[in-house]
């Protein structure tokens, strides 16, 4: 069984989010305890593992991410790299569409490499900041949103892209006020360096600190900065050490993800 690991929303190797990527036979997946033990021994932020559906139905593959400590109900960058994976072994070409805990996802290749994912955009809600959030982040929160069912992250506005950039917190505490994780948040200084906003995003909940760059979280970035500049298509920059990029587009309920992916490790699972 082949298993690659793929750096995603970026186009250069060792930047972007690393994800381990298996494709599966088409008698199904392995029992969980299994899937479980291999995304525990990648030790990624998630890996994500695929098999083929018979042809005619709603979706071409199965799809489910796991992080080295459960499994998630909807991951960006593992579904980025496993379309890089299918694409790039010709498994598939043109749009792919994937069966998932959040519905029926589709990733379109273009021409210069790049994919773009269809997802469902996160129903953002106004909350009331959380007692002990801004202790936990060291910085004080602009406004305070819930991303939904689908994430069940805490989205948080911080005053600039400094403060966001430079954060250092206490992820045991965040743990606290969210479902999966916290997402910090804020405009781009200058957006002539390319983007027009930049966020952070900590999971301690699901075993993740801080994900270096998280396409999911985007689904609730996009329709939060559209509202605020005015216009549908952005993109995000993910300040984590690696960084990536995430160009969005707001379609209504649904939210376009696209961005770049290089595999970099490709070997023989054994065990």
């Amino acid at each position: 069984m082949r298993i690659r690991i793929v750096d995603a929303f970026t186009d250069r190797p060792f930047a972007g989010n690393p994800a381990g990527v298996v494709l599966l036979p088409d008698s199904g997946f392995p029992d969980d305890a299994r899937l479980q033990r291999i995304a525990a021994e990648v030790n990624l932020s998630e890996t994500a593992f695929a098999h083929p559906l018979p042809a005619g139905g709603a979706a071409d593959w199965a799809l489910r991410w796991f992080t080295p400590a459960t499994e998630v109900d909807m991951c960006g960058h593992a579904t980025l790299a496993t379309a890089h994976v299918l694409h790039t072994t010709g498994a598939a070409t043109g749009t792919v569409r994937f069966t998932a805990r959040c519905g029926v996802l589709t990733a379109t290749a273009h021409e210069d490499g790049s994919i773009t994912l269809d997802f469902p955009t996160a129903p953002l809600t106004p909350a009331a900041v959380p007692e002990g959030v801004a202790a936990a982040l060291g910085a004080e929160p602009l406004s305070t949103y819930d991303t939904g069912p689908h994430t069940g992250d805490l989205l948080v506005e911080l005053a600039d892209e400094r403060t966001v950039r430079e954060l250092t917190p206490d992820t045991p505490a965040l743990a606290r006020h969210s479902g999966r994780g916290v997402i910090v948040t804020a405009r781009a200084e200058d957006p002539a360096r390319g983007y027009d906003f930049v966020s952070r995003g900590f999971f301690p909940n699901v075993g993740i600190d801080e994900d270096p760059v998280t396409g999911s979280a985007h689904t609730a970035l996009a329709p939060f900065w559209s509202a605020r500049l005015g216009r549908d298509e952005l993109t995000g920059l993910q300040g984590s050490a690696r960084t990536g990029v995430v160009r969005t587009a707001l379609r209504g309920d649904r939210t376009l993800l696209t961005g770049d992916a290089v595999t970099v490790i490709e070997g023989e699972l054994l065990a």
